[in-house]
């Protein structure tokens, strides 16, 4: 019990790249549902495909956004109940930063910083069962990554960049209620990298390539433990090895002579590195009760992107579809994370103020499908009914500024 709660501190994070996705990083971003790969000319390129800051105006580009995000309230109800259980309700602010460089001598070559929210989770349940293995769930999730790119020639480019992401959380839960409890922290800063490709032909073609390299989570925490063998209670040490699965994007966006440029990305999340869960604990007797590993399995996933921008003059419009898939399979899906397939939709709109100043304000809302888990997928967690109204919505305000 207390090695799957622990767990959860480092699969929190991993979710938000699953159930709860969000590579929405800018308001622009959030307003095309994450299709802004292939046609990117703002700041936040240097983290959506910096790549394109080669092909961007000659000026320092600076932007900085707030994002809320609100999740509702997810229902649990059991097979053959008339009843049901609810998380809370959660809502979070999420600042980003994103900055490109003017031209580097006579190369062409760019440098680009984002400061970043890519992931986190905050979910709380009060009513058994979920307590007994969920109770609460936060993890917050920083990245910092800096890019460099490069012209090959008039219409391609190429990019690179290092990925430093901190992560801190905090994991509870009650196995026996009134008797046993588990309070739970840790942190972790771990690397890697990310690259890019950008191909021009003309003026109205746009394709674009990313990779986002795998990023091991090596959480570090201490368990603080109730419980009335003397034995088990008091505070230990633990730490556990689990991958941010890396991530493929492929895109292509065409321009319509009207100023209306639509894009569909592919993307490819390779959670299939997530095989299993195990915790090492520097205490032997918790070691020898709680150091199974537990299997998760999870799978490779596909997300479709469609992204529609028109520029009028100094106003921009734009609008996205994302279908996402879960990886999270029937047997092993937990309280702490429900996931299932999911749609989403989103408006947003940029506004020129002057030749220097934007500001931008965009919405985006993810509608996830129900699931249901029957007796016969076995469910490690013993889950057994369906989870419903787990929606999230994302408000995005950003503000641009080049010189």
């Amino acid at each position: 019990m207390k090695k799957i709660v622990l767990g959860s501190l480092v699969a929190s994070s991993l979710l938000m790249s699953a159930g709860y996705k969000i590579p929405e990083t800018s308001t622009n971003s959030v307003a095309l549902s994450g299709a802004n790969i292939a046609h990117t000319s703002s700041a936040d390129a240097a983290y959506d495909n910096p790549a394109n800051m080669v092909f961007m105006d000659d000026k320092n580009h600076m932007e900085a956004n707030l994002m809320y995000v609100g999740t509702s309230a997810t229902e649990y109800t059991a097979t053959g109940s008339t009843s049901s259980i609810n998380a809370d309700e959660q809502q979070f602010l999420l600042p980003s930063f994103h900055y490109v460089s003017p031209k580097l001598g006579e190369s062409g070559t760019r440098v680009g910083l984002s400061i970043v929210v890519p992931g986190g989770l905050s979910r709380t349940w009060k009513d058994s069962p979920a307590i007994l293995r969920a109770k609460e769930f936060t993890l917050e999730v920083v990245e910092i990554n800096p890019t460099v790119a490069f012209q090959v020639s008039n219409t391609v480019s190429v990019a690179f960049g290092f990925r430093a992401v901190h992560s801190s959380g905090i994991v509870k839960f009650v196995p026996v209620p009134n008797v046993a409890s588990v309070d739970m922290s840790g942190s972790s800063l771990d690397f890697g990298y990310n690259l890019a490709l950008a191909y021009h032909p003309n003026e109205d073609w746009q394709i674009g390539l990313t990779y986002r390299s795998n990023v091991n989570l090596s959480e570090v925490g201490t368990a603080d433990i109730v419980h009335p063998n003397p034995a088990i209670a008091g505070s230990y040490d633990a730490s556990v090895s689990i991958p941010l699965p890396a991530t493929f994007n492929a895109a292509i966006a065409y321009t319509l002579p009207s100023k209306t440029t639509i894009e569909f990305v592919y993307e490819k999340t390779y959670w299939s590195a997530y095989s299993n869960l195990d915790f090492e604990y520097t205490n032997p007797v918790i070691e020898a009760v709680f150091g199974t590993a537990i299997p998760k399995n999870w799978e490779d996933t596909n997300a479709y992107r469609v992204g529609v921008t028109q520029e009028l003059d100094a106003l921009t419009l734009m609008a996205g579809y994302v279908y996402d898939q879960t990886a999270i399979p029937d047997n092993t899906l937990g309280f702490e994370s429900p996931g299932s397939n999911a749609q989403s939709v989103s408006l947003g709109a940029r506004f020129k103020v002057d030749e220097n100043l934007d500001v931008g304000l965009s919405a985006l809302y993810s509608m996830k499908e129900d699931r249901t888990i029957d007796a016969a997928a076995a469910n490690i967690n013993g889950i057994n009914g369906t989870f419903s109204n787990s929606n999230v919505l994302l408000v995005s305000a950003g503000v641009g500024y080049r010189f």
